[in-house]
């Protein structure tokens, strides 16, 4: 995504800057009015700024899950913010996480909130992440946010790791496959075809595509690597736009045997955070908006904020997860108790857990659902070879037999 400089307001009237990435500028203007930020200016960095922190060493996740657990840990002690972050600037392993400890540490210094000192540093704390840290700051309560950031980073580092597996295994199989196919016309028919030019036999159509493909494929392959690579191409781009990237999140979750742990992984992902939203003081409104920002999943995301347009317009939640069509009747009876008894966060929570048991649960059984795609693969492999190119030798051996 694009990278954007903007100036503005806070709710105390202090000037404000920062960087952050954002789909366009309309997008970061509403993220910057979500974290009650005023924008006054706003601009697109240039790609000549943006080259140049491409070697830089990344602040990954396992790093803020550290960092918080830390903050929680130090500050639940009663040890001040300042002191907190001075000691884990000292002690951290990470140099890039080291500095950007420091830049909290100033601006703190000359008087802005922790909360508004992330902002400047979009490519390590995401809005979401910022938004908990202003409730926490605001309620008294930024030691138990901290904990409970950690605690929802291990959640969300599991739940890619989950999904990453589910779609590796799948790739394994069809790369396999496609070395199989690729061996067996390069190394395996072509040896079959010296001996039926040798015999001048008259030779099935089956076998006469095989032949000719395998050809192909030797003699043109510059022409089937010209074509995966633009296909590639085509596709990165399609999904860099918007309506793409929001068609390539629906077709993934359909994906068969991975699809469905792709799509409960995020719906636990987003339980979740609406759940530490809502518990951490948000109100449901703010608490979609925000969380449609952390699914990682377009689709998904789009239907997180057309709930949050419905209860704009008065309707109840459960009226609105209904009209998304993507919530299943069980979820959508515990949205409707949690709705009716005030404890829509307890439910939301368990729901997340349902979501993550399943995803677990599949994960484990990846394998076993695997293989039988993998059999019927190898069967029909089978068979088109039995086809073109035993069943020739099959018919030349009865002509000679009959001869004889």
């Amino acid at each position: 995504m694009p990278v954007f400089e903007y100036k503005g307001r806070s709710e105390e009237g202090l000037m404000v800057s920062g960087v952050q990435e954002a789909a366009d500028m309309d997008a970061l203007g509403s993220a910057l009015m979500l974290s009650k930020i005023t924008p006054i200016e706003i601009k697109q960095r240039a790609a000549v700024a943006v080259a140049f922190n491409l070697f830089e060493q990344k602040v990954t996740s396992l790093d803020i899950m550290l960092f918080s657990r830390q903050m929680f840990t130090l500050l639940k002690a009663g040890i001040p913010i300042m002191r907190a972050l001075t000691g884990i600037q000292s002690s951290v392993g990470n140099p890039k996480l080291a500095q950007v400890v420091g830049q909290l540490k100033t601006s703190l210094d000359a008087g802005r909130e922790l909360s508004m000192a992330m902002t400047e540093h979009p490519k390590v704390f995401d809005n979401f992440y910022i938004s908990m840290i202003r409730v926490g700051e605001t309620t008294g309560n930024l030691d138990n946010i901290f904990l409970r950031l950690a605690e929802h980073i291990e959640f969300e580092r599991f739940m890619r790791g989950q999904i990453k597996s589910a779609l590796r295994y799948p790739m394994f199989v069809m790369t396999a496959m496609a070395i199989a196919i690729i061996v067996i016309n390069i190394m395996v028919i072509p040896q079959f075809e010296k001996v039926f030019a040798s015999m001048h036999a008259d030779l099935p159509f089956i076998t006469k595509i095989l032949i000719a493909f395998s050809s192909f494929m030797r003699n043109y392959w510059y022409v089937l690597i010209a074509i995966v690579v633009g296909a590639g191409y085509m596709f990165k781009s399609y999904i860099s736009t918007s309506s793409g990237r929001s068609n390539w999140d629906r077709i993934k979750m359909r994906i068969p045997i991975a699809g469905k742990i792709i799509f409960k992984g995020t719906m636990a992902r987003f339980a979740r955070s609406f759940a530490l939203s809502t518990r951490s003081g948000l109100p449901i409104l703010g608490a979609l908006r925000l969380v449609s920002q952390t699914v990682e999943n377009d689709y998904i995301s789009i239907k997180i904020l057309s709930m949050s347009a419905g209860i704009e317009r008065g309707e109840t939640i459960l009226r609105t997860a209904t009209q998304t069509g993507v919530f299943n009747p069980l979820v959508l009876q515990m949205i409707a108790i949690g709705e009716e008894s005030g404890s829509l966060d307890e439910l939301m929570q368990e729901i997340a857990d349902m979501y993550q048991a399943d995803v677990e649960y599949d994960v484990k059984t990846l394998g076993a659902q695997i293989e039988p795609i993998m059999i019927m693969f190898l069967g029909a492999l089978v068979l088109v070879l039995a086809l073109g190119v035993f069943l020739p030798i099959w018919d030349m051996s009865s002509v000679m037999l009959k001869g004889g």
